[in-house]
């Protein structure tokens, strides 16, 4: 089997043929489920909207189910390389510590796992948006928000709030914050609240227990 393979209709196969494949050719992305997935795929992930697709001036449709759905409304917030390269002034060599909060403590959990050598431990913190979506069959339900260019994008926000949290997953990414620090604990919970895929990560190796202060006081050091 070959390493990659292109299905196309004949038309775009054609397209691919005389011109290749460039930003502007695309429209829609479909995501599918399967949660492996979000962390195989997150190098490709990184290089196309972190790359590829960043300069592009035409709105591109994103499609995902249940991990896919989570990887493209992640795609829509801002992105975390460019904030680590301003933080760190754009040298590899130094590392920062980022304080989640709510929601913001699931991004942070993430980031610490997806790059472990820029960031100096990973904080999380009580806060809206920190329980997730239910972990079982639910309704669904149906909403309409002010347009906006800003960013982070509303609807984003809106649909990582809720989104499913598996605990194997999390923690997941503890493990890949594990391997690629240089800390013996890179993750903090300072959180009382603790929804079931949090406490599945305060659980695992390589994470302390703390406050705010005693674990800003940590990674510190």
């Amino acid at each position: 089997m070959k390493a990659l393979q292109v299905y196309a209709g004949p038309k775009a196969r054609e397209h691919l043929r005389e011109r290749g494949l460039t930003a502007a050719d695309v429209r829609v992305i479909p995501a599918a489920a399967g949660g492996p997935k979000g962390l195989a795929l997150l190098p490709l992930d990184r290089f196309i909207f972190g790359h590829w697709l960043k300069d592009s001036t035409h709105t591109v449709h994103l499609l995902g189910a249940s991990i896919g759905a989570w990887r493209m409304a992640a795609a829509c917030l801002p992105d975390a390389d460019a904030a680590l390269e301003a933080l760190t002034n754009g040298d590899s060599t130094q590392s920062i510590t980022v304080v989640g909060r709510g929601l913001g403590a699931y991004i942070a959990l993430q980031i610490a796992g997806a790059r472990a050598a820029q960031v100096h431990g990973a904080i999380l913190v009580d806060g809206p948006g920190l329980a997730g979506g239910p972990t079982g069959p639910t309704s669904q339900s149906f909403f309409s928000l002010p347009t906006s260019a800003a960013t982070p994008d509303p609807y984003a926000l809106v649909e990582l709030g809720r989104d499913l949290r598996p605990p194997d997953y999390a923690t997941q990414f503890v493990r890949l914050a594990l391997a690629g620090s240089d800390l013996d604990e890179p993750i903090a919970v300072a959180s009382v609240f603790r929804p079931e895929w949090l406490d599945a990560v305060a659980r695992e190796h390589g994470v302390m227990q703390s406050t705010l202060a005693e674990a800003l006081a940590a990674y510190a050091d």
